[in-house]
């Protein structure tokens, strides 16, 4: 048999069956892929990606290049091999077919042998077509991960060095919670879900989006105190700015009717009044802090101030913002002033969480709740504070004092204090008296009273454990100039009070800007998955044509 005739019976029907085959394989099952994917990484809606917030997780997507490439690729998978390798091995099977039917055909063998290597060929093409678009999805979700690390990280490190630079404080000032707070949960705009890991992490580094479609940000510097706070603890709401400006937890210390109610209002009026002469803003953040701030002052008109109720207060929330450009010009004051029954029993105190998260404090001594004032007073003196309306307290405020540092000595840190303000209040009634003529007004003549008054040992315990201490005697109608400057040192804003105040009136105001959002409409992915599943696309079907045409490009050349 001469070569001719072999190259005519077999090597032509070899090659005539697996030229055909290989491409006919190649190329549909290419086809088939390329469409597949499209129908996969080209779609808007959700029908791959699961809802978000499952096992205890945020109502938020991650990050595509975390998890849903993988899905994708897993369902594109499931789609188009099964599809690919039953079309292929029809194929094959139909021209076996043909040769068993009729074998006298002899050189049909010859073509079903080039058919079955064709197709073993195409398979072994798309096996290693199929790894290279693995590897393109590894590609992506490879740089897309190296890009997102360094974000996060840098993103936390910037929130971290903000909040250390500002010495943010978070606490929750509701009653009965006061929890120091590491991160709030924070409300979604659209749909009001809440978010307690809103913070650069799987779920994003610039942005968090919510189920709903809702773009948030995730640090400080980014905008997220403009969203609603929340406590993760007691799960109600928390001041507005929590998280960009320090929570200066601010208690009013004093046993029963030591005045603390009616310096508080002092000190709000005051302090709202120095603000404003310095171009700044001080406001209430609810209403119901500046209803009762009216309604105590009010009261203070009419010579009478309604007792503090017994339950443990919500702080009354202060929101002060000056226009220095300094860190220190921003405060949200939490002034807490529960009722003098609180500090008559060590349980009682022990129940007032937010003294051990403050570093200042007020503490308000009743001077007529001294025994050697009361001692020290004629029948006359008696008369005219009776009519004045005082009544004579049975607890003695270095009893108070005592238990309030015991309490804080027992919590971690030993409960010190950076600054103390001693207010010794009704000093318009004492200075009418024989035995309270040298109380005031002065810083070193009050503390010198206190100690002749038998409180020597809370002047030097404050002396030796608190950072700072000042003095104020304070009584109706009030020094404003002298309680806003008292006020500013204690919370160390830069205030430079004038020497005349008006009548602070603080208002109640949202110092935020309101975060907008643009929510999807159901059903659809976020924008970035949308644009992470084209970039897929693309390198998917550009990597292996660039390797195809790599490999043709080398074969010619060789």
């Amino acid at each position: 048999m001469s070569i001719w005739v072999v190259i005519a019976v077999v090597v032509f029907p070899f090659l005539a069956g697996a030229g055909p085959a290989l491409a006919v394989t190649v190329l549909t099952a290419a086809g088939y892929h390329v469409h597949r994917s499209c129908r996969v990484l080209l779609s808007r809606t959700a029908a791959t990606v699961p809802r978000p917030g499952g096992q205890g997780g945020d109502p938020a997507y991650r990050i595509y290049a975390l998890r849903q490439i993988w899905r994708d690729w897993a369902a594109l998978d499931r789609a188009s091999r099964p599809v690919v390798v039953a079309r292929a091995g029809a194929v094959r099977d139909w021209v076996g077919q043909r040769w068993r039917e009729r074998p006298q055909v002899y050189f049909l063998f010859p073509l079903w042998l080039g058919v079955e290597t064709g197709v073993v060929l195409g398979m072994v093409v798309l096996a290693f077509a199929l790894a290279v678009s693995f590897a393109a999805y590894a590609l992506v979700a490879g740089v897309a991960l190296l890009v997102w690390l360094p974000c996060v990280l840098v993103l936390r490190g910037l929130d971290l060095a903000f909040t250390a630079a500002h010495r943010v404080l978070q606490v929750c000032q509701n009653a009965d919670c006061y929890e120091r707070l590491t991160l709030p949960e924070y409300a979604c705009p659209s749909c009001g879900e809440r978010h307690r890991r809103l913070r650069p992490n799987g779920d994003g580094a610039f942005r968090h989006v919510c189920v709903c479609g809702a773009r948030l940000p995730t640090t400080i510097l980014l905008g997220r105190y403009r969203l609603a706070g929340y406590c993760p603890g007691c799960g109600r709401p928390l001041s507005p700015r929590t998280g960009r400006a320090r929570a200066e937890p601010l208690p009013f210390v004093g046993g029963p009717d030591a005045g603390k109610t009616t310096f508080m209002t002092l000190a709000i009026a005051a302090l709202h009044a120095a603000v404003e002469a310095n171009g700044g803003r001080a406001s209430f953040v609810t209403r119901q802090d500046g209803l009762a701030f009216t309604r105590h002052r009010d009261e203070m008109r009419q010579g009478r101030v309604s007792k503090t109720p017994t339950p443990l207060p919500m702080a009354m929330t202060l929101d002060v913002s000056l226009p220095t450009g300094s860190r220190r010009g921003n405060r949200i004051m939490y002034l807490f002033d529960p009722s003098g029954e609180h500090y008559t029993g060590a349980a009682a105190v022990e129940a007032m969480g937010y003294l051990t998260h403050g570093e200042r404090m007020v503490l308000v001594v009743d001077p007529f709740a001294l025994p050697l004032v009361r001692g020290g007073l004629t029948t006359a003196e008696r008369d005219m504070l009776t009519a004045a309306g005082v009544s004579f307290s049975s607890e003695d405020p270095a009893d108070t004092f005592q238990r309030v540092r015991n309490e804080l000595a027992s919590r971690p840190g030993g409960g010190g204090q950076r600054r103390v303000a001693v207010v010794v209040s009704k000093a318009d009634l004492l200075v009418r008296t024989g035995v309270g003529r040298g109380a005031g007004p002065g810083d070193g003549e009050v503390s010198g009273w206190l100690r002749t008054m038998g409180m020597g040992n809370m002047v030097r315990e404050l002396s030796s454990t608190a950072g700072e201490t000042r003095y104020l005697a304070s009584g109706l109608p009030s020094d404003a100039v002298a309680v806003a400057r008292l006020v500013a040192w204690l919370v160390d804003l830069p205030l430079a009070v004038p020497d005349e105040l008006p009548e602070g009136r603080p208002v109640t105001a949202d110092p935020r800007r309101p975060w907008r959002v643009s929510p999807r409409r159901d059903g659809l992915v976020p924008v970035g998955y949308v644009a992470a599943r084209r970039a897929v696309l693309a390198v998917s079907i550009l990597l292996p044509c660039a390797l195809a045409a790599i490999a043709i490009s080398a074969l010619m050349s060789g």
